[in-house]
């Protein structure tokens, strides 16, 4: 669902530097695509709500994630082959000037709409997620207890589901979004690599294999979180610090 905010024209601080390909060039633009398959993630945290989670979610999360790596990589093909790798880097709204370039203008409101209801769907997603992280956090104390309500007839997270709602509804207003991009990539990647390190902790009484897994897992989201803009680093890991630091205090 995220890829439709490219018709939107939410583009990529790697767009400006189209036209030079070079390596770091390459691991910049990986590390920002870790923005639209984020989602994928989220449905571990809903453990508590699926039926026979054990077998349930080990099942969803590759398939949501295949499913989401076939539709990317045909709408990838198919607007490369019309603007050219040149063009689309230059481009604010891709899809809209492919179909435009491919002589159907008459599609390009269809495509915004397709963007903005597929928008529409990655902000449920997150909602979703993100609001079962923020329950959890609160059930533990790092959140205020008031956000740990289960709804007594729904069984969701209520309270959770609109306070994150209220706090990306502010963000979205008030943010430049495509700025936002490469902080949340930093963001993901940091605890892609915080479940690299766990994963490898669970490897040292498992297999070996899981240990290298981990291992290869935690390099790949280094480099690639440090090969982001410098705007992106610094504040993420300023973010990052920030937290570290009142979780240390609240425990002191």
């Amino acid at each position: 669902a995220d890829a439709g905010r490219l018709g939107l024209g939410l583009g990529t601080e790697a767009g400006s530097e189209a036209g030079s390909a070079s390596a770091h060039g390459v691991l910049q633009a990986a590390g920002l695509l870790f923005f639209a398959f984020a989602g994928y993630a989220r449905i571990t945290t809903l453990g508590e709500e699926v039926r026979d989670p054990a077998r349930t979610i080990p099942r969803a999360v590759p398939l949501a994630l295949g499913l989401v790596l076939a539709v990317y990589a045909c709408v990838a093909v198919a607007v490369l082959s019309v603007l050219g790798a040149g063009e689309l880097g230059r481009s604010a709204a891709p899809l809209a000037d492919a179909v435009r370039a491919a002589g159907a203008s008459w599609l390009v409101p269809v495509v915004r709409v397709g963007a903005a209801a597929a928008a529409l769907g990655a902000l449920l997603a997150l909602i979703l997620g993100i609001s079962r992280t923020t329950l959890a956090m609160a059930r533990d104390g790092h959140l205020p207890r008031a956000l740990a309500a289960v709804h007594p007839r729904f069984r969701v997270p209520h309270r959770a589901e609109l306070a994150v709602g209220a706090v990306v509804a502010v963000l979205a207003a008030v943010a430049d979004v495509r700025g936002a991009i490469g902080f949340s990539s930093f963001g993901v990647l940091a605890y892609y690599a915080i479940a690299n390190v766990s994963a490898w902790t669970v490897g040292s009484v498992g297999s070996p294999r899981v240990r290298i897994r981990a291992a290869v897992g935690l390099a790949g989201c280094v480099v690639l979180a440090f090969a982001l803009p410098v705007p992106s680093v610094v504040t993420g890991a300023a973010v990052l610090l920030l937290g570290a630091a009142l979780y240390a205090a609240r425990r002191r």
